[in-house]
């Protein structure tokens, strides 16, 4: 925290200088400009510095051209003779650059557009890149804004150089530009009046999402806890405790029958217990981590023991939600009170910041302290401004693409329930998001045994309870070769999943229409590391969801079946209240 936060004498200093950072974010949609401008400056410096690299930059950009005109002159001679054969390509896209697929980008002019375009691009990353002397987060930091940049010039996104969206003029008689000028002007009524998107009102949190039949059984002034009702006579004895992530509403992991992690759980017999976090308003703007960590995660422990005496519990977490867990574990096993955990299972959960791929770039000391400045103002962080940098991660995919379809091409992208739910925003207080960024994103204290719970440290390694770790290959908010990096901290047996897929779509992945794959492997307690890419290597691949091969983990880590538990305590003091999903997951 900033020194001069408690001292009342350079408040008013503090507060102007907040003043001027907030009336200038509209401008910068949450990224700090002097974060962004000392990368450029040091990288921008080295380069003058550095003449040979210049050199070899210029002859790299003439042999660039050079390949692009042998291109051109290639695709005339064998335009102009039938037997010659296919025209290779002098630069092929990315697997995962979806833009230049169609076959039309393959005709003149289009080709040579977007073979200059992808020349131009990989230029740019040598140029951005390998600059002796630039600190390797602001080299990082320029190449991501640089490509983000080139992005937006991408012939994919002008009607003028792209052949599909010419294609789809002429056979509409521009039918498609007139309907994609009135998505766009719907688009922006709607946002200028705080509306859903069109197609997101026929999803509804307790009509078609959340439809697993459950009660309240615990609530404070920041969680409330659901017991879901069993679908069997007999049920497993351990329950399991889902903690979702205080950045999402839970319901991700229980959107529609279909593709219900939790019904799918309580059809194979567990008992489920799920938190949901209250969406904070500024009133709550004083609320941190240990507020979350206590009345959050340790609270729903005490309670599902109150309801459960004798039993241990299958503790889950997702992302954030399952770097909370950690934490919990770590101190029940300081204080020993871990024996109350059967298996710890951590969903896309990160448990060492030092390498958070590309959401880390912009997390630097001037970074945080302006995004304390805009949440200073209104008490909170609001989950559309974070919403809004996950999608800068994958602007190509998930702005630019999606404009193109939308505002060119004229149509609308069927609204799912995934989608439905990740526009279904939520707040983060003031003080929590802070804590959480600096503690644990820029300083990396609870790998490295520096962050405190009641003036004591925590570690992992504490933690005796077998985990079940679960990573997606395509996740840009917690990459896995990070979520991985556990095998490091925990001195206890650890299965580690990888499936395909991102962070949510990876995760939400239900065996009836599941086109995925997964590699697994179970390091026992005794066992040496093996790195990430030699694990990747060696993992044989198997077709298909893994939520039946965690359940079969579940099982094996169970002692017997018995009958369900009935809704609550009320004997205890926790009397079924509110029918699932409960009121907090619908506050707005």
């Amino acid at each position: 925290m900033n020194p001069y936060d408690l001292d009342s004498e350079h408040t008013p200093v503090l507060n102007y200088d907040r003043m001027v950072n907030v009336g200038l974010s509209p401008v910068w949609q949450g990224v700090s400009p002097l974060a962004l401008a000392k990368c450029y400056l040091d990288w921008g410096m080295h380069m003058a510095m550095s003449p040979g690299k210049q050199q070899w930059l210029a002859a790299k950009a003439g042999r660039k051209l050079h390949r692009l005109v042998l291109y051109g002159a290639e695709w005339w001679r064998v335009r102009l003779d039938p037997k010659a054969g296919p025209l290779e390509p002098c630069i092929e896209p990315l697997p995962q650059d979806q833009r230049f697929r169609d076959p039309l980008w393959q005709t003149f002019p289009y080709n040579f557009y977007y073979q200059g375009f992808l020349l131009a691009q990989q230029w740019a990353y040598n140029a951005t890149s390998g600059v002796r002397g630039v600190s390797r987060g602001h080299e990082a930091v320029v190449t991501f804004v640089t490509r983000q940049l080139l992005d937006i010039l991408s012939p994919s996104n002008f009607l003028w150089s792209n052949p599909v969206v010419q294609q789809r003029t002429a056979a509409t008689w521009g039918m498609n530009l007139y309907q994609g000028a009135y998505n766009w002007w719907a688009d922006a009524l709607r946002i200028a009046a705080g509306r859903r998107a069109a197609g997101e009102q026929r999803f509804e949190v307790g009509k078609n999402l959340a439809l697993t039949p459950g009660r309240v059984v615990f609530r404070n002034d920041l969680i409330e806890l659901i017991q879901y009702a069993p679908a069997a006579g007999q049920v497993w004895a351990e329950p399991v405790l889902i903690v979702p992530s205080w950045i999402m509403k839970y319901y991700i992991l229980d959107l529609q029958p279909e593709n219900s992690l939790v019904k799918y759980l309580v059809d194979r017999g567990h008992t489920v217990f799920m938190m949901s976090w209250k969406n904070p308003h500024a009133a709550e703007r004083d609320l941190g981590m240990d507020a979350y960590l206590k009345s959050g995660v340790l609270a729903a422990f005490d309670a599902v023991k109150k309801i459960l005496p004798d039993r241990r519990i299958h503790a889950a977490g997702y992302c954030l939600g399952g770097t909370l867990l950690a934490i919990a574990a770590s101190v029940l096993a300081r204080e020993g009170g871990e024996a109350q955990i059967a298996s710890m299972t951590l969903f896309a959960a990160e448990t060492d910041f030092e390498e958070p791929g590309e959401l880390g770039l912009f997390i630097d000391e001037s970074q945080i302290a302006y995004l304390e400045d805009l949440m200073w103002e209104q008490g909170y962080l609001d989950g559309k401004q974070m919403s809004g940098a996950f999608r800068l991660l994958n602007s190509k995919d998930l702005v630019w693409s999606r404009m193109v379809q939308k505002y060119l091409l004229g149509e609308r992208e069927p609204v799912m329930d995934l989608m439905a739910w990740n526009a279904d925003a939520t707040r983060m207080p003031y003080r929590m998001h802070s804590e959480y960024l600096r503690s644990l994103y820029l300083n990396n204290d609870l790998a490295e045994g520096r962050y405190f719970v009641d003036g004591k440290p925590v570690a992992l390694s504490d933690i005796r309870a077998p985990l079940f770790v679960i990573g997606t290959e395509r996740d840009h908010v917690s990459p896995w070769r990070s979520v991985y990096k556990i095998n490091l901290l925990a001195d206890t047996e650890v299965t580690f999943l990888l499936t395909s897929g991102g962070h949510n779509v990876g995760i939400v992945n239900p065996p009836a229409k599941s086109k995925r794959h997964y590699r697994m492997a179970t390091r026992a307690e005794s066992a040496k590391y093996v790195d990430p890419d030699t694990w990747f290597a060696a993992m044989p691949v198997h077709e298909g969801s893994w939520w039946p091969v965690w359940c079969d983990w579940l099982t094996s880590h169970s002692s017997a079946k018995v009958v369900p538990p009935p809704f609550g305590a009320p004997e205890r003091g926790l009397p079924p209240l509110d029918a699932a999903p409960g009121r907090y997951v619908l506050q707005t």
